[in-house]
């Protein structure tokens, strides 16, 4: 027993460093938990602790501090279809001056999933979840080419989805 307790402190602290830019240094302990639970974020921490080595307690604490770290979320995951979103669309805007007042004021839209800054043809991609194309219309025409600063949009409409994974792990 005191030997897993030490084996755990020591991993602890091996997980707890920071890289250079600030960001957690997660060692294998940790990535292996990370592929657990995107496998299935309900698996129980005492199955998780027999795959990774550790016992429920120490998974239990390094899936916390993981979470605290804001290194991961474990949330549930829909489909938009069947929770009566019809109609979803990735935005490309392009901005005039500062980019980031337009990127908060996206992200406190509710139609509003994702808000990424990139390089190249567009200044900001915005993926919209809408009810009808209705929405989808009102969202960009009266509430995101009026927001100062937006010079030009450009809509993709999905038509269908073929693929949405969050099984990148931790390669």
């Amino acid at each position: 027993m005191h030997s897993e307790v030490v084996a755990s402190r020591s991993a602890d602290q091996r997980d707890s460093r920071q890289s250079r830019n600030g960001t957690p240094q997660l060692d294998a302990v940790s990535l292996a938990i990370i592929e657990q639970l995107q496998e299935d974020g309900r698996r129980p921490y005492a199955a998780i602790g027999k795959a990774v080595g550790l016992s429920e307690a120490a998974v239990r604490q390094r899936v916390q501090k993981l979470l605290d770290q804001g290194v991961m979320q474990i949330v549930a995951v829909t489909d938009p279809l069947t929770v009566g979103f019809r109609r979803q669309a990735m935005v490309g805007i392009t901005v005039e001056g500062d980019v980031d007042p337009v990127a908060d004021a996206l992200t406190a839209m509710a139609e509003v999933e994702y808000v990424v800054m990139t390089a190249g043809s567009f200044d900001l991609l915005v993926e919209i979840v809408c009810e009808d194309d209705e929405q989808l219309l009102d969202v960009i025409n009266k509430r995101i080419r009026v927001l100062p600063g937006v010079r030009a949009t450009e809509s993709f409409v999905y038509l269908k989805l073929k693929k949405q994974t969050y099984m990148w792990g931790t390669r």
